[in-house]
């Protein structure tokens, strides 16, 4: 008696989940198809100018060109990213408000305040959009440093252990970590001299006050132009296209030393996979071979086009990778 009467009732659940599945498949569907409506905002983790400012205009622009919408670039800079990347984690999952999700806030960010948990989850709460824009680092040196390459640097501080002195933007920046990186790899011991920003470590190398950095070209540019810095290496596995003459550290037999500062748009995890795939071909079809794109290659930027998932991928080793030269050295936000 129970079952012939629980059967009527489970068609009729079946057929409400089945008529509900499809007016939800034709709401999304229709919500793509009128996408977007209205203007985005696309969220900046830093102040105007910068590297990171750079990449969020050039992503914006080509998303409002292709889309038929303003792209309103709003920079919320503050707690080392983690102000704008929390409002972007809060905002509604619809597609209008993106992230420029970066190597500080993906990357490196997390590993820093697992003691004091942040309101969203870096590798969970968000989706990436399929494009990435890196700036692989290069090694800075004074010009009176007596070094010309990577093997003259590692002889010099197994000598002095110590003694040279490398500056970065903060201690745990991207910088920061490349010269930990280093140490390690090669058995050698310098002093970290840590900055407010990478505009002063520029500065004190210049001046010879420190002897060396880490830093992608936006930064070392205006040094390495004017002569008062020489760059030494490029920290990825091919040579810059600005300065080809400059050999990588793979060259010098350092295969692991591969870095870079990137940067990758993303909304929030649960926006709906037809709008992720809406912008992902937007940018894609924007940037390539475009005015913005040519802006970011002649700034030193490598812009790399894939998936959501592949990029999604990218920055889970990212984690892994700088999670783990964290621990090794010992770093702390505090220890410095």
């Amino acid at each position: 008696m129970f079952v012939s009467r629980l059967r009527p009732l489970c068609r009729l659940v079946a057929a409400t989940a089945v008529a509900f599945g499809m007016h939800s498949t034709a709401a999304v569907a229709q919500s793509v198809d009128d996408f977007p409506e209205r203007p985005l905002t696309y969220v900046v983790t830093v102040p105007p100018g910068g590297a990171a400012d750079l990449v969020g205009r050039a992503f914006a622009q080509g998303i409002a060109e292709k889309l038929g919408q303003p792209v309103v670039v709003e920079n919320k800079a503050g707690a080392s990213g983690t102000v704008a990347t929390s409002f972007v984690a809060r905002s509604k999952p619809d597609g209008y408000t993106l992230l420029n999700g970066a190597i500080s806030t993906h990357g490196i960010g997390p590993h820093f305040f697992e003691s004091l948990p942040l309101p969203y989850d870096a590798m969970k709460d968000f989706q990436t959009l399929g494009v990435i824009a890196e700036f692989p680092l290069i090694l800075a040196v004074r010009t009176d440093l007596p070094v010309k390459n990577v093997n003259d640097l590692i002889e010099l501080a197994k000598k002095e252990p110590g003694k040279i002195k490398f500056a970065s933007a903060g201690v745990g920046s991207a910088p920061h970590l490349t010269a930990e990186l280093l140490m390690k790899e090669a058995g050698i011991e310098m002093l970290h001299v840590p900055y407010k920003g990478s505009a002063p470590a520029v500065r004190e190398v210049m001046s010879g006050e420190v002897d060396l950095m880490f830093d992608g070209l936006p930064s070392l540019s205006t040094g390495l132009k004017s002569g008062h810095l020489r760059p030494i290496a490029a920290v990825s596995t091919k040579r810059n296209s600005a300065y080809p003459g400059v050999p990588t550290f793979t060259e010098a037999g350092f295969p692991n030393m591969v870095a870079s500062l990137w940067y990758i748009p993303m909304v929030p995890a649960a926006t709906p996979a037809p709008i992720v795939d809406k912008l992902n071909k937007a940018l894609v079809s924007s940037m390539q071979g475009s005015k913005a794109e040519k802006a970011l290659q002649d700034s030193g930027a490598v812009t790399v086009y894939t998936t959501p998932d592949k990029t999604q991928e990218f920055i889970k080793k990212e984690y892994a990778k700088w999670g783990k030269v964290i621990k090794d050295a010992g770093v702390t936000t505090t220890k410095q």
